[in-house]
């Protein structure tokens, strides 16, 4: 899915208005019952809404969905700041519609502490929506507080009141806390970075049928990762396939007191499909790795540590999950690097020892995946203000080391050499736990293995780790799942997948 920006987002209503012989009013009204459509069906233990509308049509959107519940039956307030604000000329239209409808009350903005919203009521913020390009002025912010500061079910129409689509807010912003954003056809940037995602609660994109014209033709370099994308890089096993054909992966990792680094990452790159896995590790692990991981084959590379990198043209690696730092490990890691040329994947320590020196960065092979959270990529890269910054960052590197970056977040951001952006939206908070990033190393090293090129290996690999996490969660919860927990999914995840592409063949 593509993320736009305010201004394509503007231009592709205009363009579905103009070539979709659709009004603008109509084309508001779509978008309102699109919402109540899901209100209806996800809010069913609450019967009154208070619904706050601001003058353009953000808020027109709010007067239609007030009108909408209420024929469907819902008890509605509607507050308006004033008497007769000076609405949009679409938003007018609603708010002519909606005083003649007797049951519904509108009320200023300044009433809302003489009326008792009650345990059952749902707050709807309808005042701003993606068009906004300033901070929120006096009055607004002063309600926004409030609202901010009453217990009930809050939800955002488009985007959350004082929040920008496109970029990060000042620290001291006003904005309105949503549990629930419902948006209309696209993801915003704002959503999937974590200094303005806090805002939006969980978030629905709802399909309001603008011009699909428009949405294929306009240009983007940022985009979402979702199921139809997932569906077209898939590949299903081959029926008259062997271990051959699904390639060999080498795991190096670990070192003394870090084996079960190397063991999850193995155990990952087994569970994600790889024909022949091979772990080179210290001599150490060699109990730990051939009772937990028998599958897997073991190589030693050293005794407390791996002092030697053995160098096999026709496997994959995968490289730095418990590695460690020892000097001796170092030494051969950047000795490796400057005699190996194909893509590989770099995490963890591997990263860590290339910080040392800025000028390890160029041993970095052409297509290589590396996969840093923010503390690894600052040490790599240098620190930045916010994500943002540090998303644009990454771009710029990405494409000067031809580089694929995977830049782990809540919402993971895969970074081609072109300097396009994918962010991934499945995953969840229980993968802040040790480990996490070792199974995605070793994801990512066995999709490679199996003949998927760098980049369907990377958007493929963040989505499959982060959907397994889901179910994870919702067998174990999100405080109680494991690393081992998600790579127990990916079986799961690998069959609903392969029903998917079978029902769409």
């Amino acid at each position: 899915m593509k993320i736009f920006t305010t201004k394509q987002i503007k231009e592709c209503d205009e363009f579905t208005i103009l070539n979709d012989q659709i009004s603008s009013i109509r084309l508001m009204e779509r978008a309102a019952q699109s919402c109540v459509s899901w209100i209806t069906e996800n809010c069913k233990n609450h019967n009154k809404f208070a619904v706050f509308c601001g003058k353009g049509n953000n808020g027109g959107d709010g007067l239609a969905i007030a009108r909408l519940l209420y024929l469907k039956g819902f008890d509605v307030d509607v507050f308006i700041n004033g008497s007769k604000p000076e609405f949009s000329d679409d938003a007018q239209v609603n708010f002519e519609r909606l005083e003649g409808i007797s049951g519904v009350s509108i009320k200023k903005f300044n009433e809302v502490e003489q009326n008792n919203l009650g345990s059952n009521t749902i707050i709807i913020d309808a005042l701003f929506g993606t068009g906004l390009s300033k901070e929120l002025e006096e009055e607004y912010k002063e309600l926004v507080d409030q609202l901010n500061g009453i217990d009930l079910v809050k939800i955002s129409i488009d985007i959350p009141s004082g929040l920008f689509a496109d970029t990060v807010s000042n620290d001291n912003s006003t904005i309105f806390k949503a549990d629930y954003t419902l948006s209309f056809q696209f993801w915003k940037r704002s959503f999937l970075h974590p200094e303005t995602g806090y805002f939006t609660g969980k978030v629905e994109i709802l399909d309001i049928e603008l011009s699909e014209d428009y949405i294929s033709a306009a240009d983007t370099g940022y985009f979402v990762i979702d199921e139809k994308l997932i569906k077209r890089t898939f590949r299903p096993r081959q029926d008259f396939a062997h271990k051959g054909t699904y390639g060999k992966i080498t795991m190096i990792a670990g070192s003394f007191g870090k084996i079960g680094a190397a063991v999850l990452s193995t155990r990952s790159a087994l569970r994600a499909g790889a024909g022949l896995t091979f772990t080179l590790a210290p001599g150490c692990g060699y109990e730990i790795l051939q009772s937990s991981c028998p599958e897997a084959m073991f190589i030693k590379g050293g005794d407390q540590h791996i002092d030697h990198f053995e160098k096999d043209d026709d496997s994959v690696y995968g490289v730095g999950p418990g590695l460690g730092t020892h000097p001796e490990t170092q030494k051969s890691l950047l000795q490796f690097l400057k005699t190996y040329s194909k893509p590989l994947v770099l995490d963890a320590d591997a990263l860590n020892i290339i910080a040392e020196n800025k000028k390890n960065l160029k041993l970095f092979p052409k297509g290589s995946v590396i996969t840093p959270h923010p503390k690894e990529f600052e040490r790599l890269f240098g620190a930045t203000e916010n994500s943002f910054e540090r998303l644009e960052l990454a771009r710029n590197k990405a494409q000067e080391f031809q580089i694929y970056i995977v830049l782990k977040d809540h919402h993971t951001q895969v970074i081609t050499p072109e300097g396009k952006v994918y962010y991934n939206v499945t995953g969840n908070s229980g993968l802040a736990k040790g480990g996490s990033g070792d199974i995605l190393t070793g994801v990512l090293a066995s999709l490679l293995a199996q003949g998927y090129s760098e980049k369907e290996a990377a958007l493929f690999g963040v989505w499959l780790h982060g959907k397994a996490a889901d179910l994870a969660a919702e067998k174990h919860s999100k405080e109680s799942m494991l690393p081992n927990d998600v790579v127990n999914e990916f079986g799961n995840v690998f069959e609903r997948v392969n029903r998917r592409v079978a029902i769409k063949l």
